[in-house]
């Protein structure tokens, strides 16, 4: 699960992040983080609209390399 320290700085920071839900790198939501609580995370994507998404997804910047979910 992903700190609020790290959201806070994504946020501030306006940087481009990966939410990585899968194995699958189709399914990524790539977007600025706009606001949290203690389950979801909303994310704006580049298209305007907002999605809230699991604090227990993997949330890293769009420009490092993808990480993979594989055990």
């Amino acid at each position: 699960m992903i700190n609020d320290e790290q959201l806070n700085e994504y946020r501030i920071s306006g940087i481009l992040i990966r939410v990585i839900r899968d194995n699958d790198e189709k399914n990524d939501v790539k977007g600025n983080v706009v606001a949290w609580d203690s389950e979801v995370v909303m994310i704006r994507k580049r298209n305007r609209k907002i999605v809230k998404l699991s604090r227990e997804y993997l949330y890293q910047p769009f420009e490092n390399e993808r990480i993979s979910m594989e055990p």
